[in-house]
């Protein structure tokens, strides 16, 4: 909460702002938001005064930083994401797994309907914990499977209860009453709790994991290890540009680096390797052999996998076989000039050779450009940049045809999982390409004009944390509500082939699922609301096995109540989802109007409902929502959503496919960039300086800032910075000789040198790609693709800086309002 200053007042629970009539400056570019009003002569809003995103997350580790969150109970707020915390699993799900956009749930559908707030939850099953913090137990509930209510089959929980003197127990999401199996019996004492409940995760934490039996895997059998297959495009663009050498020589080291089981002395993932460019190279890799053997397919219309012993092979045993082929590849394809390429027939090569085998696995493809190769999924360029700001842009966006939406459905039932390492000098249609890895659980990481002296440490470092990250496979996720609740929606890179179970071929550490829940009846507020996630799986050790988290939500019957449990990152996660796949089938012009007007709505309702009786000239915003206008605003400039020609439509595909799969921490540092002064400001025990507002304004000229958006990483230079940190920073006397293209920084021996490498490596820990570092001097050509992330500004195109569109939310609430 900001003290109060000239034209605010604070009270507890809401923000009030006022300025007489809240007019727009003079001056203020039209056209920047559907329906803005012409501007009237007015005081302009002191940016100090409105609610800031830093001050925010400061205060919230002011109160939480490295305290432990406890989840015992219902509907409790968790630390924002931007805070370090421990957690202590006392019952229900940590707010790594699930968190939601809000804690105390309306009772009745017409009550959420009013106030236009999404419901729903963000879950990311697998989430990595930190060391300090217990991973789920894992549970063999032996032969007969894990426990499970008759009517509704919600497993054990510590939710349930039990009666009867522990004979009997009631499931809390449907009230039916089940027998307690003989084996599974145990007294309960005058707490109506199991006598053996503490050492039974099931009836005590809120995260665990089950062993599933042969009813949960396929043909009733156990599943084996699963397998990676590198998919290498050795087409002239791939070659000249070093990316082949690159790749080759630190695949060799990075194949002893795939995540095992706990316990497993070395991974079981198998191996396999393809080459291609217009035709397909399969090679032998069995131990037997001195010499890997190439054998090639050139009918990519007919894809067939030449061999089904020696592809897919065990690390250690081929060892010297694999090293020989990738020392080889390089030099095989040294003097290729094809330049034509496939793209879908290796992706069906690789489902055959998974399917042949009945492994799941993941196929990585390491791809420079269109396939413009005479093959099914063939491309053409499509770019119009006439579109843009059209109706017709969404065809910009749409993916052509319907053959990477068949392969994106068998590569589901194969479980096969697919992430593409995208290499492109030019427009690659990443609209298309993007359908397989979206619909997979797999991801697109893309290197613009690849060079291998800038981007080369980045490939390596984003493949190395990608080969080495917990991930697993052939899954299916489901969510359990309580009675009066059910869930109508599921956002990410999934697939879905009915209404209730998220299909997913793999689903790793990083990947987040934004569900949406709906009232299909009203909720009894003592009773609370409650949501089970069941993710069945095969682990990286070929384990059947079933992984729960529970959450018990709070729930309530007035606005005040409803406002005060919000968390407003979950609520932008959610909203920017929706929005980025509405853009599949309406106008961005049309998602921009209809966001503006659904929050104008929510803080309306606010204002009429909860806040206290005040003049017409005041803007009151609820303490948990108050960076609301500011988030909006930052999500209608952000490339994904907004209509600009500055930037391509392949990377705001990629974009829109990045935030489609991302957490609520991703999405929130990406639609508000981290801005850090690196030559002045207090540091933290996290080791970092306190961020400050990302706006021009406050960049001073004697000062070097990071920003960072967990996509790219800015170095900001003032023009008139001290010389001697130029010398201790970057090894040159003056600003003006500071080389800008370069990947990374050069190490030096002085404290300056060795703080901004820290300082990066900081920031870049917190992420799970490795960004792009870009050095922009003040006044230097580089600028404004800086300034364009300084989102408190205005931005290109006529978009509002944050004061004026705050001030034209004013204008929308006292409209709806009157």
């Amino acid at each position: 909460m900001m003290p109060p200053g000239p034209g605010m007042m604070s009270q507890p629970g809401q923000n009030q702002f006022q300025q007489p009539g809240m007019q727009y400056n003079q001056g203020q570019r039209q056209g920047a938001y559907p329906n803005q009003p012409a501007p009237a002569p007015a005081r302009r809003l002191d940016p100090e005064m409105m609610p800031s995103p830093i001050q925010v997350i400061e205060a919230d580790k002011e109160v939480n930083q490295n305290r432990v969150f406890r989840t015992e109970g219902r509907g409790l707020l968790p630390p924002l994401v931007t805070t370090k915390y421990d957690v202590e699993d006392l019952g229900n799900a940590s707010p790594r797994f699930i968190r939601c956009s809000t804690y105390n749930l309306p009772a009745t559908a017409d009550m959420l309907k009013t106030c236009q707030l999404p419901m729903g939850i963000c879950v990311k099953p697998m989430a990595k914990l930190p060391k300090r913090e217990e991973p789920p137990y894992l549970v063999d509930p032996g032969t007969e499977g894990p426990i499970r209510c008759k009517r509704c089959k919600t497993y054990m929980c510590p939710q349930f209860g039990f009666i009867d003197g522990g004979r009997r127990f009631q499931c809390h999401m449907c009230h039916a009453i089940t027998d307690t199996p003989h084996h599974y019996f145990d007294h309960i004492d005058h707490m109506n709790q199991r006598t053996d409940r503490d050492s039974r995760p099931e009836l005590c934490r809120g995260s665990y994991e089950f062993l599933a039996t042969k009813d949960y895997c396929r043909k009733n059998k156990d599943p084996l290890s699963p397998a990676f297959i590198f998919a290498i495009d050795v087409s002239y663009n791939s070659i000249k540009s070093g990316m082949v050498g690159l790749l080759c020589q630190n695949l060799q080291t990075l194949i002893d680096t795939f995540p095992r089981d706990y316990g497993q002395e070395r991974s079981s993932i198998r191996v396999g390797f393809l080459t291609y460019s217009n035709v397909i190279h399969f090679y032998n890799l069995n131990s037997s052999l001195a010499q890997p053997q190439m054998m090639v397919v050139s009918d990519v219309n007919d894809i067939f996998v030449p061999l089904q012993d020696g592809f897919l092979v065990d690390v250690e045993e081929s060892r010297h076989v694999i090293t020989n082929l990738l020392e080889q590849i390089p030099d095989m394809f040294r003097d290729t000039r094809e330049t034509e390429l496939i793209f879908a027939p290796v992706i069906q090569a690789a489902v055959q050779a998974l399917q042949s085998c009945e492994r799941a696995g993941k196929l990585f493809v390491f791809h420079s450009g269109l396939p413009s190769g005479e093959a099914p999924g063939k491309l053409k360029v499509r770019d119009d940049r006439k579109l843009i700001g059209t109706e017709k842009e969404k065809m910009l966006f749409t993916p052509v045809g319907n053959v990477y939406e068949k392969l994106a459905k068998d590569c589901v039932t194969a479980a096969c999982s697919v992430d593409l390492f995208l290499f492109p000098n030019q427009y690659a249609d990443v609209a298309t390409l993007a359908q397989v890895p979206q619909a997979t659980g797999g991801e697109i990481y893309k290197y613009n004009f690849f060079r291998l002296e800038i981007d080369g440490q980045r490939f390596i470092e984003d493949l190395k944390y990608n080969l080495q990250r917990d991930i697993v496979f052939d899954a299916v996720l489901r969510v359990r509500t309580s009675t009066g609740i059910r869930p109508v929606d599921f956002l990410g890179n999934i697939s879905m082939s009915n209404t209730t179970d998220v299909d997913l071929a793999a689903i790793d550490c990083d990947k987040a699922i934004t569900v949406e829940l709906k009232h299909d009846d009203k909720i009894a507020e003592d009773q609370g609301a409650h949501i089970q996630v069941a993710l069945l799986y095969t682990s990286v050790g070929g384990q059947r096995r079933l992984r729960l988290h529970n959450l018990s939500l709070s729930v309530c019957t007035t606005y005040a109540d409803l406002y005060r449990s919000c968390e407003t990152d979950v609520i932008m996660n959610h909203v920017a989802k929706k929005a980025i796949r509405a853009g599949l089938s309406v106008p961005t012009t049309k998602i921009r109007e209809e966001l503006i007007s659904q929050f104008c709505m929510v803080l309306a309702i606010y204002r009429k409902n909860v806040a206290a009786p005040t003049g017409a000239g005041q803007l009151i915003l609820p303490e948990c929502m108050k960076l609301v206008p500011a988030y909006v605003n930052c999500l209608l400039k952000c490339d994904a959503i907004s209509s600009s020609h500055d930037v391509s439509t392949d990377e705001r595909s990629y974009l829109r496919h990045l935030i489609m799969s991302r957490d609520v921490a991703d999405t929130q540092a990406l639609f508000y960039p981290t801005l850090i002064p690196v030559t002045t400001g207090e540091i933290r025990e996290d080791g970092l300086p306190v961020a400050v507002r990302c706006s021009e304004e406050r960049l001073i000229d004697r000062h070097a800032y990071i920003l960072e958006n967990t996509v790219n990483m800015y170095l900001w230079i003032g023009q008139n910075i001290n010389s001697e940190w130029v010398q201790n920073v970057f090894g040159v006397p003056a600003i003006q000789q500071i080389d800008v293209d370069v990947g990374s920084l050069k190490v030096f021996d002085n404290d300056d040198s060795k703080f901004i490498h820290q300082l990066i490596s900081t920031v870049q820990s917190s992420r799970p790609r490795r960004m792009k570092l870009v050095i922009v001097r003040q006044r230097d050509k580089l600028e404004p693709l800086f300034k364009h992330f300084l989102v408190e500004d205005r931005g290109s195109g006529g978009a509002a800086s944050y004061v004026d569109f705050l001030c034209h939310m004013h204008k929308e609430i006292r409209t709806l309002l009157s």
